[in-house]
């Protein structure tokens, strides 16, 4: 039979990351959500609390904006553990001329 959970019974792998990177930048999960809106994703506070505690599955243009609202690359959000070093600048997505 199929299973399309984590190892650890999670519906995703990039919660726990969204939640560290959202929780780094100091914002709250309305903020975030706030924050997609405005990029014209359909995404409510407690839809990121769901995707953030593993109960929601993740689209991959989600993801994708995800990476965008934090600036950094989507590999960044599949791993498995984010250290200290993953928050430094050269490891944060390169912003476009039009964003700086």
């Amino acid at each position: 039979m199929f299973n399309n959970r984590s190892s650890d019974g999670r519906n995703n792998v990039c919660g726990k990351n969204i939640a560290a990177l959202r929780k780094q930048q100091g914002i709250s999960q309305r903020e975030l959500a706030q924050r997609l809106q405005l990029m014209g994703y359909d995404m409510d506070k407690n839809a990121v609390q769901r995707v953030e505690s593993g109960q929601r599955f993740v689209t991959d243009i989600e993801v994708e904006a995800f990476a965008k609202v934090f600036g950094v690359s989507l590999p960044m959000l599949f791993r498995e553990t984010l250290s200290l070093e993953d928050f430094s600048s050269e490891n944060l997505a390169p912003k476009k001329d039009s964003e700086q």
